[in-house]
């Protein structure tokens, strides 16, 4: 009972000195008065600042990258980069420079007074110009650069025309036109192209001093136009010449192109139609095909130069003599490509000429006529026989080339990867 008690005292005088401590906190507080005028109390102190501590030191050179204009000069490229004109009026003299063009990208390691150190640009796909200061003059030298190839894998979707799906899907033009090209004998790229079409690719980019350049060879393709699956792979048989084949060694490759420009639309199919000059209605022995000038004709099929020269209302036009009774006209032509005479020989693709608009032509554009035994036919009305397919004896090699790049493009076609894409 003692020890009772005695605890009980001491808890009572312990709560007394902790009120009353808090009590004593509490008379220390100020006022709201006095805490409203302490927060609007406002302390400055000067602060010593070194310039030399805050102030980065001016570098020793910049390096810039610059391209270069349309109706620049090199000497005027070089002064608008901001170089001095003692080194401009030195630079211009060099052969070298005289390679500068509309479009290329340089790079300058340039002095703050505009003395250059250095400069250089592309040269080639695989190489570079590199222009060095050596004292008061400059010395310039053509450098090759690494090459590395990588394997890509894209896939796209048809919304309005294969080059806006290929730029959606981060597909280079270059590959882009090669997918028109390998399967340019079954699809009608001009005419038969549908939304919700899609395609897949496996190609080579080639990457230049660590940096994506160019597009290399498309290796195999997948295109499905209105449900129907067309696929294609690259092989090289012995003795050969390089092409694409279906999964089973068929030849995609046709003895003719349909087309002969690489792609683009038809502004009067064959048949019967208004003549644009003489106003009246006549048969259209051919198929006009809308392009810039300047655009470059391929050869549809492999053949001989039957004629190349200027052809009344034709303007410049070259006829090609293939096998069997069939000839191939375009007309006219800007200009024809060097070597076209009667004789030459062509192989499918090759360049005959460039589109123009010589002769009774309203604008730029390429007539072109597929003629059997003389008889002016409709080349998108009539089967087009495929080459030849892989040689029994190189099956099994081709096989094993198709077999993974197949499955690729299966890969590329299943929804998520697809969707992703």
């Amino acid at each position: 009972m003692r020890d009772t008690a005695r605890l009980k005292r001491i808890a009572m005088v312990s709560a007394l000195g902790l009120s009353g401590a808090a009590a004593a906190f509490a008379a220390m507080l100020p006022s709201p008065e006095a805490e409203a005028n302490l927060l609007q109390r406002r302390l400055v102190e000067p602060v010593l600042l070194q310039p030399s501590a805050s102030v980065l030191p001016e570098p020793e050179s910049y390096i810039r990258e610059e391209q270069m204009t349309r109706g620049e000069t090199p000497a005027a490229f070089l002064a608008r980069l901001g170089i001095a004109q003692d080194d401009v009026d030195r630079l211009a003299r060099l052969p070298a420079i005289r390679l500068l063009r509309r479009g290329l990208v340089v790079t300058l390691d340039v002095e703050p007074d505009g003395r250059l150190r250095r400069l250089h640009f592309p040269s080639s796909r695989e190489s570079r110009m590199e222009v060095v200061r050596a004292g008061d003059d400059f010395h310039a030298a053509e450098t090759p650069l690494a090459v590395r190839s990588e394997i890509l894998l894209r896939a796209g979707v048809i919304r309005s025309s294969l080059f806006a799906a290929a730029d959606a899907a981060g597909v280079p033009d270059a590959v882009a036109l090669q997918v028109a090209d390998i399967f340019a004998g079954d699809v009608d790229f001009h005419r038969e192209l549908r939304r919700d079409d899609r395609f897949a690719v496996v190609y080579e980019q080639n990457f230049v001093g660590g940096r994506a350049s160019y597009a290399g060879r498309v290796l195999a393709a997948e295109f499905v136009n209105r449900g129907r699956v067309l696929r294609a792979v690259y092989f090289e048989p012995q003795g050969g010449r390089g092409g694409y084949y279906a999964p089973d060694g068929s030849n995609l490759r046709k003895l003719f192109l349909r087309s002969p420009l690489e792609y683009t639309r038809i502004s009067s199919g064959f048949g019967l139609r208004r003549h644009p000059l003489h106003r009246s209605w006549r048969t259209h022995a051919g198929v006009d095909f809308a392009a810039p000038a300047g655009t470059r004709v391929r050869a549809a099929g492999d053949g001989v130069v039957e004629f190349a020269g200027r052809h009344g209302g034709y303007g410049n036009m070259v006829v090609l003599r293939h096998r069997g009774q069939t000839s191939t006209a375009y007309a006219h032509l800007s200009r024809f490509a060097p070597g076209m005479r009667p004789g030459a020989r062509v192989v499918q693709g090759d360049i005959i000429g460039h589109v123009g608009s010589t002769g009774w032509a309203t604008g730029p554009h390429l007539h072109y006529e597929f003629r059997i035994a003389g008889r002016a036919r409709n080349p998108y009305a009539i089967a087009m026989p495929a080459g030849t397919p892989v040689p029994a004896s190189q099956l099994p090699a081709f096989e094993s080339r198709a077999a993974p790049l197949v499955a690729q493009l299966e890969l590329l076609s299943t929804p998520p990867l697809a969707q992703l894409e």
